[in-house]
């Protein structure tokens, strides 16, 4: 049975707030709505683009879901173009990322973020490894913490739960590990306060952690061929 990491990809791989701030400021500029703080920002992802922009825009806007298919669209339209200025992996994520493929672990990502974007960025930043699936949102399935993602990359890579591991740094990817049913190590170094990572199996302030878990467990641990 082949051993699986599914990792999330913002805030857990990619530090990508930076883009995802400036992308929804230019979007806000524009339409002459008043704008946020990066810091802001990194309690506003995690769901999703369109939660995203929800989120950004004051409330009677966000109430309004014409004006926030809008937005979205030219949200996205800028993002699309602007993905990977300022985007980089965090520290010690490429040497995480080869080392366990090495090991012969599966890889894959879930991810709220668009599709099109997901693959782009893993592409740019991680050429040489094969991942099993690199899954963001698309209308076949819906948004983290529901299951189905994780699902669909435990079938495609012929994997078990007792053979699989989710890496996020959100409670939206403990919940979705807990409703896949399979345990998940949280990572400090995203976008969420520690006290929202408090349920996970255990929380990782740097990839050897990651590593040493994953390899050895304490109630986080792949089980073995």
């Amino acid at each position: 049975m082949e051993r699986l990491v599914i990792f999330d990809l913002d805030g857990t791989l990619l530090n990508t707030i930076a883009d995802l701030a400036n992308a929804a400021n230019h979007t806000l500029a524009e339409l002459g709505l008043p704008q946020h703080t990066l810091s802001e920002y990194t309690l506003m992802v995690g769901n999703g683009m369109r939660k995203l922009i929800m989120r950004a825009l004051p409330d009677e806007k966000a109430a309004d879901d014409a004006f926030v298919d809008s937005t979205l669209a030219a949200f996205l339209r800028y993002y699309a173009d602007h993905i990977d200025l300022h985007t980089k992996p965090y520290p010690g994520i490429p040497e995480l990322i080869r080392t366990l493929s090495a090991q012969g672990y599966r890889l894959a990502v879930a991810s709220n973020k668009i599709q099109a974007g997901a693959e782009k960025l893993i592409q740019e930043f991680f050429p040489d490894i094969d991942f099993v699936a690199v899954m963001g949102n698309s209308p076949q399935y819906p948004l983290k913490p529901d299951a189905a993602l994780v699902e669909y990359i435990m079938d495609k890579a012929a994997t078990d739960r007792a053979h699989t591991i989710m890496v996020g740094d959100s409670g939206t990817d403990i919940q979705t590990a807990r409703n896949a049913g399979i345990p998940v190590i949280a990572v400090s170094w995203g976008f969420r306060p520690r006290y929202e990572l408090t349920a996970a199996d255990f929380v990782a302030d740097d990839t050897s952690q990651v590593i040493a878990r994953i390899s050895a467990g304490n109630g986080c641990e792949i089980k073995p061929e």
